[in-house]
């Protein structure tokens, strides 16, 4: 059974630093894209950033590129993200997702994801 499970998220002041993780059961990362994505109340699903199976290929979203770090241990199956100069509109809900069909030119698209982790909410707030 394929499962994704995010933890990591919390309270953080702005401009401070998290590390959100998503642990994978049921299927190896190395033949998978991982995504995260992002949903804030009331907007729409934001995809934040991908690491392809390679690992030789990551993406960032325009509005966290320096301020986020994409990575993967394959040995803990696990994705990472990152977050560093937090600001409060980085306040969201943070999935991880995986695809064997995403490109880097449709890595953002949530409907090429299949399996989803239940989220985990990150709120930047002093």
């Amino acid at each position: 059974q394929v499962q994704l499970v995010e933890s990591g998220g919390g309270l953080v002041q702005p401009g401070g630093s998290l590390r959100l993780s998503c642990a994978a059961s049921g299927f190896s990362l190395d033949d998978y894209a991982i995504g995260w994505f992002r949903q804030a109340p009331g907007k729409a699903r934001e995809g934040v950033s991908v690491i392809m199976n390679s690992q030789r290929y990551k993406h960032y979203a325009d509005s966290v590129k320096g301020r986020f770090t994409i990575s993967r241990d394959n040995a803990k199956n696990t994705v990472y993200l990152q977050i560093t100069s937090a600001k409060p509109e980085d306040t969201a809900v943070y999935s991880c997702a995986a695809s064997k069909y995403v490109g880097s030119s449709s890595w953002f698209l949530s409907s090429l994801y299949d399996d989803w982790g239940q989220g985990t909410q990150v709120t930047v707030s002093s």
